[in-house]
């Protein structure tokens, strides 16, 4: 009995990495090929006689309340040009992230076929690592200089548990959870609950449009975060609900297990100090992933699915 058992786990094993694959050769046989744009580079060499050339191609990325003088004194300015090098030096190459973008691409269109590629543009923001990625129907943008790895000089101000993703291997990522905040609905925000489905929905996006990056990288924890969570999932859970913290309208709650923090705020000491923030998100991705697993919804639907219904349908258990 016990051997059947077994034949018949590996048996469904087998089936279903056979239909992943199946779906990941159908996605990237999409082929959606871009060219990433490195306005940076081009905007570290103007010159007050090519600038007038750039200014016409890439309007979007010049205010019109500053004269010409403005950004050619810019280039010279020395925290500028410590910014290009720095930028320079760590992106000399961008094959890599750029095969990663076009595989981004191609799952969007798969799962959304109204979805066209926009031009993908580098620049530099004054490390305003709040804005790394900003997108529009056309274009989307990205601030490389907010991706210089964690331990960069120019981040020694920024808490860890930010600077900790400012890395190229995030880059996807973000540009992945800008058009998770595009695709989903959700209506206004009110209890806990609702914070941490509208997140769970964010990152189950990633899963679906990001499959190549790992769960780690896909929530922005590192590997023993993630291994902290996996484990003591089964304790969050079973705080939140004795605590009746799900249903809360305290707007307290969001920076205890919801905003971006060094720790969740258990108020237990021995569990705080190891425990990473936003387990709440966290918790949410779980109850989606249970939500999809359990009814035969398509990534577009559950996007813009109720709070309610995704909670009431998900017969959602934590691991333990």
């Amino acid at each position: 009995m016990k051997n059947l058992l077994l034949c018949l786990i590996i048996l469904v094993v087998a089936i279903s990495c056979k239909n992943e694959n199946t779906l990941e050769n159908e996605i990237a046989n999409l082929n959606i090929d871009i060219k990433v744009e490195r306005f940076d580079l081009l905007f570290a060499n103007i010159t007050s006689e090519n600038l007038s050339k750039l200014k016409k191609a890439y309007p979007f990325m010049f205010s019109e309340k500053y004269k010409d003088s403005f950004w050619i004194a810019k280039i010279t300015d020395t925290l500028q040009v410590q910014l290009f090098d720095a930028v320079k030096s760590e992106f000399q190459n961008f094959n890599e992230t750029e095969l990663e973008i076009e595989s981004l691409f191609n799952h969007l269109k798969y799962y959304f076929p109204e979805f066209y590629p926009p031009r993908v543009i580098t620049t530099t923001s004054n490390v305003d690592y709040r804005n790394r990625v900003i997108i529009t129907d056309t274009i989307a943008i990205l601030a490389l200089d907010t991706y210089l790895g964690s331990g960069h000089e120019f981040y020694g101000s920024i808490p860890k548990y930010i600077s900790e993703n400012l890395k190229k291997e995030q880059i996807t990522v973000d540009l992945a959870e800008e058009y998770a905040k595009k695709y989903i609905y959700q209506g206004q925000n009110k209890t806990l609950l609702d914070e941490m489905i509208y997140f769970g929905k964010q990152l189950y996006f990633k899963d679906a449009v990001v499959p190549f990056k790992n769960e780690a990288a896909r929530i922005g924890y590192s590997k023993e975060q993630l291994d902290w969570a996996v484990v003591n999932e089964s304790y969050i859970w079973r705080y939140l609900v004795e605590r009746e913290l799900l249903f809360s309208t305290d707007s307290k709650l969001l920076g205890r297990f919801i905003n971006p923090a060094p720790f969740s705020k258990f108020y237990l000491e021995d569990i705080d100090a190891d425990s990473p923030g936003r387990l709440g998100q966290y918790i949410g991705w779980q109850i989606v992933r249970a939500y999809m697993e359990q009814n035969d919804v398509t990534l577009k639907d559950m996007l813009i699915t109720s709070t309610e219904d995704i909670f009431n349908n998900s017969k959602f258990k934590p691991r333990k």
